[in-house]
């Protein structure tokens, strides 16, 4: 993969919005209170569009969403200490951190369709809501914060003009 910066997973991230320009969350099952957008690694020789479909349909059941936009950069994060034992145990590796592909998809569908218990995967989510970006930032896991600052900040044009994104007034993003 291109420009993918050494040492950090290849990972990619979804910013899936509705028709309110509201973004998805789901709290993790092992971190109750800590809500993050869908994200996973990519396998070997996956492209990280295709990624980023399979990883929404695993995590959230979600098969009905257009591709709106895409970060052109790889973002990074790295891992706390007791996150970076855990994941180098797990995957198998000494990553420092998260390289991700972040695409932004609008949902089109209605909320039924949505099922983080859908037998593609073990559920890695208990629950899930519709939040606006301030919230999205405000209740990512601190380590996260600046990517989804980042991430919100670079899709804020196709929020534009929203009920939802005028509440936002925030510096944040």
């Amino acid at each position: 993969m291109e420009d993918l910066p050494q040492g950090y997973r290849p990972n990619v991230g979804v910013c899936i919005i509705n028709s309110d320009d509201q973004v998805f969350v789901a709290s993790k099952l092992n971190s109750p209170g800590a809500w993050q957008m869908p994200q996973g690694g990519i396998e070997d020789g996956e492209e990280p569009i295709s990624a980023a479909i399979r990883e929404l349909r695993q995590e959230t059941g979600i098969v009905s969403a257009e591709i709106i936009s895409e970060v052109p950069r790889w973002l990074t994060y790295d891992f706390p200490p007791h996150v970076k034992a855990k994941v180098d145990r797990l995957w198998r590796g000494d990553w420092h951190g998260h390289a991700q592909k972040w695409f932004l998809m609008r949902f089109t569908k209605d909320d039924s369709e949505i099922n983080l218990a859908n037998g593609e995967a073990d559920p890695e989510f208990a629950e899930w809501k519709w939040s606006s970006p301030e919230e999205v930032i405000d209740q990512a896991t601190e380590y996260k914060r600046p990517i989804y600052e980042e991430v919100l900040r670079t899709f804020k044009p196709y929020l534009q003009g929203n009920a939802v994104s005028a509440k936002c007034k925030s510096s944040k993003w």
